[in-house]
C-alpha cells in the first residue's frame, strides 16, 4: 500500500513538473524538461526507498513477533523472508512501473486517459522507456550501494561512538589513558553489539537482483556491483574488526533459506528479462517488421510503418489544441506511436492487425527465449558438478579406505577371538572333564 502510495505521488510530480517546465518561459529549462523529471524523480524514489527500508526492517520483525514461532531457527527464517519481500516489492516497484506499465495506460488521441482533471497519464520518450529504466537503474542501484550500504555501515557505528563519548564524563586524556588500562575483553564489550549477517545477505540478495532482474536495460549494473563489492570488502572487514564486538562462532550446514531466494531470483530474472526484450524494447517490432512487412528486408520506413494516423477533428471538446496555427498551417491529419486503424478505415482506431501479430510475436519470444535459457541453465548445471571431478576420485578412495580399514579390523578381531578360544581350551585339565552323565527318568527305590 505504502509502495502504491508513493508512486502514485511520484507519478503526480513528475507530470506537474513536465508541465511547468513546458510552460516556463526559461529557455534552458524548456530545452530539458526529460532529463530533469527523469533524474530528480529517480533521486525522489530512491531518497523513498532508503526511508521505507527501515521502517519496512521494523514491521517484518513486529510482524514474524506476533506469530510466536516456536524455535530461534523458525524465527529468523520468517523473519528473513518478511524483510526480504517487503524490501523487494520497495526496491522494485518504481522499476517494474517504467519497465512495463508507464505509457501503455494513457489511451490514444481523442480518448486520452486522465488522471486528476486535466493531467494525463505521463508517456514514455518517442525511443521508449528503455533509456528512463537504465536511468532509474542507475540511480537506485548506486545511490542504495552508496548511501545505504556504505556510508550507512561508515556512519552509523561513528556517530554512536561519538555519542557515547559526549555521554562520558571523562575528557579525552582520561578516556585515551582508560582506554590503555583496559584488558581486551572490556574493550571489546565497549564496541557495538554483533547483531548477526542476515543485514549482509540481504544488501547482497538486493544487489543480485538488481543486476539479473534488469540487465537487459542496465548492461554496466554487473560491473557496478563488482566495483562497489570490492570496496566493501574492506569496509566490512574494518567495520567487523574495529566497530563491531566478536561475534559468537556458530556451526552452520548452509546458507539456509538464502540459497532458495537466489534460486527463486535467478528464475524470475528469465522471465522478466525476457519481458523486458519483448515488451518494453523495440527488438520484436523491429524483427516483425523486417521479415514480414518490409518491402526490402531492411529497416528502410520501420518509423512511417510504427505510427498510426489521427484526425484533428476527433479530439474530445476541450483536449484539442491550444495553438492549431503554430506551424503556421492548420494541420488536419498527425501521427502518433501506436498500430491502430486509420480514420478512414471502417473501424477507426481500433487495434490493427498488425498489433496482433507483434504481440503474438512477443509472447512467442519469451516463451522461446524462458526455456531456452532454462535449458542451458540445466545443461551448465550437469555439465559443472557441484563438487570437482579429482575431489569426487580423493573422496571416494577415502570412503575406499575406510572400507578396507574396518574390514581388516573387523577381521583381526576375529582371528584374536578365535586364538583367544583355542588357547584356553588347550590349557583346560583334561583328568578332571568328565563327560556328562544322563539323568535317570526312575525314581530312586530304597
Amino acid at each position: 500500500h505504502c509502495n502504491l502510495c508513493h508512486s502514485l505521488w511520484v507519478i503526480l510530480y513528475r507530470i506537474s513538473i513536465k508541465t511547468a517546465l513546458h510552460v516556463s518561459t526559461y529557455p534552458a529549462a524548456r530545452s530539458n524538461v526529460r532529463a530533469t523529471v527523469k533524474t530528480t524523480a529517480a533521486i525522489i524514489y530512491l531518497i523513498i526507498i532508503i526511508v521505507l527500508d527501515e521502517i519496512y526492517a521494523a514491521v517484518a520483525r513486529w510482524l514474524t513477533t506476533l506469530e510466536v514461532p516456536k524455535t530461534d531457527k523458525s524465527f529468523e527464517e520468517r523473519l528473513i523472508f518478511k524483510t526480504f519481500i517487503l524490501k523487494f516489492v520497495n526496491a522494485f516497484t518504481p522499476i517494474v512501473y517504467l519497465a512495463f506499465f508507464r505509457g501503455r495506460l494513457v489511451g490514444r488521441p481523442g480518448k486520452y486517459l486522465y488522471v486528476v482533471g486535466s493531467y494525463r497519464m505521463e508517456e514514455c520518450a518517442h525511443a521508449g522507456c528503455l533509456m528512463e529504466l537504465c536511468i532509474q537503474l542507475c540511480i537506485t542501484m548506486l545511490g542504495k550501494q552508496l548511501i545505504q550500504n556504505n556510508l550507512f555501515e561508515i556512519g552509523i557505528p561513528k556517530l554512536k561512538k561519538l555519542l557515547q563519548r559526549k555521554k562520558s564524563e571523562l575528557d579525552p586524556k582520561q578516556q585515551e589513558e582508560l582506554n590503555k588500562s583496559l584488558q581486551a575483553y572490556e574493550k571489546d564489550h565497549i564496541l557495538c553489539p554483533f547483531i548477526g549477517i542476515n543485514p549482509e545477505y540481504m544488501e547482497m540478495i538486493i544487489q543480485f537482483g538488481m543486476v539479473t532482474l534488469f540487465v537487459a536495460s542496465f548492461p554496466l549494473a554487473p560491473l557496478f556491483a563488482l566495483l562497489n563489492n570490492i570496496i566493501e570488502i574492506r569496509l566490512d572487514a574494518k567495520k567487523f574488526v574495529m566497530e563491531l564486538r566478536r561475534p559468537i562462532a556458530a556451526k552452520a550446514k548452509d546458507i539456509g533459506i538464502w540459497y532458495n531466494l537466489l534460486r527463486g531470483l535467478s528464475k524470475l530474472a528469465v522471465i522478466v528479462n525476457a519481458f523486458v526484450i519483448a515488451f518494453t524494447s523495440d527488438f520484436i517490432p523491429r524483427l516483425v517488421y523486417q521479415y514480414t512487412y518490409s518491402p526490402d528486408g531492411t529497416m528502410h520506413g520501420f518509423i512511417n510503418h510504427s505510427l498510426s494516423y489521427f484526425n484533428v477533428s476527433d479530439f474530445e471538446p476541450g483536449t484539442d489544441p491550444v495553438e492549431p496555427l503554430n506551424l503556421g498551417y492548420k494541420v488536419e491529419i498527425c501521427r502518433f506511436k501506436d498500430f491502430r486503424e486509420p480514420p478512414w478505415s471502417s473501424s477507426p482506431y481500433d487495434l490493427a492487425k498488425v498489433f496482433w501479430v507483434v504481440l503474438a510475436a512477443r509472447l512467442a519470444f519469451v516463451i522461446v527465449f524462458q526455456n531456452v535459457v532454462m535449458l542451458m541453465s540445466d545443461f551448465m548445471d550437469w555439465l559443472i558438478p557441484d563438487i570437482p571431478k579429482d575431489i569426487s576420485l580423493q573422496m571416494h578412495k577415502e570412503k575406499i579406505l575406510m572400507v578396507e580399514l574396518f574390514m581388516k579390523e573387523e577381521q583381526g578381531k576375529r582371528l584374536s577371538a578365535r586364538d583367544n578360544h583355542d588357547h584356553d581350551y588347550g590349557n583346560a585339565p583334561s583328568a578332571n572333564i568328565s563327560p556328562p552323565q544322563p539323568r535317570s527318568r526312575q525314581a530312586n527305590c530304597y
